[in-house]
């Protein structure tokens, strides 16, 4: 029964959830993108799924990014959610046209219910931090 109650409230709120979360992303992508110099949004900036926004950085790893973002308390993926847990570079970030080099500085941000622009205005103030000094 409590499945279903979930079930039947995540439907309830799909659509205000969808769009709270694409425009977190959005914000995400805005704040980052001028203030991250080279970086690119992997994928379709408007086919893609509301809450996922997946990036590329050249010179920099993204295991690099992952663990700085870590140390701050802020949870990121590697590559695509394919190939999570690989060492391998994605195969799905490599079939869409990104170079090995480039998808070994990709990272990928997951949002959910739990989200707020706090916690996006949280990375964007520190992920720019981090990949300047990793670019060193």
């Amino acid at each position: 029964m409590g499945l279903g109650a979930a079930a039947d409230l995540a439907q309830a709120n799909l659509k205000s959830e969808m769009i709270r979360e694409r425009e977190l992303r959005e914000q995400l992508w805005h704040g980052l993108s001028t203030r991250i110099e080279n970086v690119r949004r992997n994928g379709h900036f408007q086919r893609c799924l509301p809450n996922i926004l997946s990036i590329s950085m050249p010179g920099v790893d993204g295991l690099s990014i992952q663990l700085g973002l870590d140390l701050r308390g802020i949870q990121i993926s590697l590559g695509s959610a394919c190939a999570t847990g690989s060492p391998e570079t994605s195969h799905v970030l490599r079939a869409i046209g990104i170079s090995a080099d480039l998808a070994r500085g990709s990272i990928r941000f997951s949002l959910g219910r739990g989200n707020t622009r706090a916690e996006i205005r949280q990375v964007i103030e520190v992920m720019p931090k981090i990949v300047s000094v990793l670019r060193q």
